[in-house]
């Protein structure tokens, strides 16, 4: 039977979640050049548009539709058909399924907006849209049912709360090849490319965390322990990352800076989103811990590298949906989730090479078919680059005929 009160909590959470992908936007445009703002705003804004139809479509018949062979869900729930004010059976018994799915549909909007931040600064529009929607059609469908949709990698038992392995780490693949693919911004480790906005940023980080309480807390379905435990799970290891990379800042360099407290915050809320229904706040804890250390090393690195993931996507996203998963299987306790499994601290070692397993395969597929996408739009669409003259004007005039400032 529906439940009122789980129905009211997801449809809330529904909303925050939504107000991440602005809240997104705004992370993202506050660290990018001037002339850059709105066109980085855009490419987060209208995945709102594009994933959407998508996901009305054919996106959430492809992730929860009845299952084929493990590996997608069939087309019989096309434009919704069937989707009712009825409760799912399978996914959520106590909400109406019309619910469930708009739900599920604000995950897939904000994924492939995160991979944005990666190529920021120097694709094209139309490419840009025409990679967004095949990625979600080709990647995050297929991982959606594979881990959440009933599909293989359930099968086996491979356990993602709310967006690791389907959101972060598929992501985060998907940065790394497009870095790959597109190369460096013009004129770095010439130009100095300053963040224009630091408090757009940190806005942006304030929004996102608001939004995570609905991302991670939502994930349980219903207004229950579990998820009263994510919700807690997931602020304390957003202040627990954020703890640890000003740490390391102010040891490392002599200055604390509010770009790394932004970074650290979302680098632990990140990792604790596999994990967050699953393990105990001190568990979590200790992930913000190791979410802020890892990824504030991965990005020292990577500066050092001259690889230009431009807003640090695999540094803090991709990498975070590793450390959360390999996390989940060594502190998860099915005394705090009895749908869960125990891990490695359990004495369950097995399920830890059983979520090893999980980041490989997704890891692998999401980078291997990110890579082939990109490589075949810049061959059949003209380039995803800008041309040199449009990325020195930037983005704003030059794909938008936009200024964010009149000045």
């Amino acid at each position: 039977m529906i439940n009122s009160g789980d129905t009211t909590f997801i449809i809330i959470s529904a909303a925050m979640v939504l107000l991440m992908t602005p809240g997104l936007a705004f992370f993202y445009a506050g660290m990018v050049r001037h002339k850059n703002v709105l066109g980085t705003i855009l490419q987060s804004f209208i995945m709102i548009s594009v994933i959407s139809f998508e996901w009305v479509y054919i996106g959430y018949s492809m992730s929860f539709g009845p299952d084929v062979g493990g590996l997608i869900g069939d087309l019989s729930m096309f434009g919704l058909k069937g989707v009712s004010g009825a409760p799912s059976e399978i996914y959520a018994t106590t909400i109406p399924q019309i619910v469930f799915m708009i739900y599920q549909c604000m995950f897939a909007v904000i994924t492939p907006a995160l991979i944005t931040g990666a190529f920021a600064e120097r694709m094209r529009f139309g490419p840009f849209l025409i990679f967004s929607l095949f990625w979600t059609i080709l990647v995050y469908n297929p991982v959606c049912h594979w881990v959440w949709g009933g599909g293989w990698l359930a099968e086996r038992g491979v356990l993602d709360f709310a967006g690791g392995l389907v959101v972060h780490l598929t992501s985060g693949a998907a940065a790394a090849a497009a870095v790959m693919v597109l190369g460096p911004r013009k004129g770095l480790g010439r130009d100095k490319f300053m963040p224009h906005s630091l408090p757009m940023t940190l806005l942006g980080t304030g929004i996102l965390w608001f939004g995570w309480f609905g991302f991670n807390a939502g994930s349980a379905l219903a207004a229950d322990g579990i998820a009263a435990t994510a919700f807690v799970s997931t602020h304390v290891a957003g202040m627990a990352g954020m703890a640890m990379w000003v740490a390391l800042e102010w040891k490392c360099y002599k200055q604390p800076t509010t770009l790394g407290a932004a970074s650290g915050a979302i680098a632990g809320l990140a990792t604790v989103t596999p994990a967050a229904g699953f393990i105990s706040p001190h568990s979590a804890i200790i992930l913000g811990l190791m979410a802020g250390l890892c990824c504030f090393l991965a990005v020292t690195y990577k500066n050092k590298i001259g690889w230009d993931d431009s807003l640090d996507v695999v540094g803090i996203h991709g990498l975070s949906g590793v450390i959360g998963t390999l996390g989940l299987g060594i502190f998860a306790s099915k005394a705090i989730n009895p749908n869960g499994a125990d891990g490695l601290l359990a004495g369950n070692g097995e399920f830890l090479g059983t979520q090893i397993f999980g980041i490989v395969v997704v890891g692998v597929y999401a980078f291997v078919v990110s890579f082939i996408l990109l490589k075949f739009i810049d061959i059949c669409c003209g380039g995803l680059r800008l041309k040199p003259d449009d990325e020195t004007i930037g983005l704003d005039q030059a794909a938008h005929s936009e200024t964010a400032y009149n000045m």
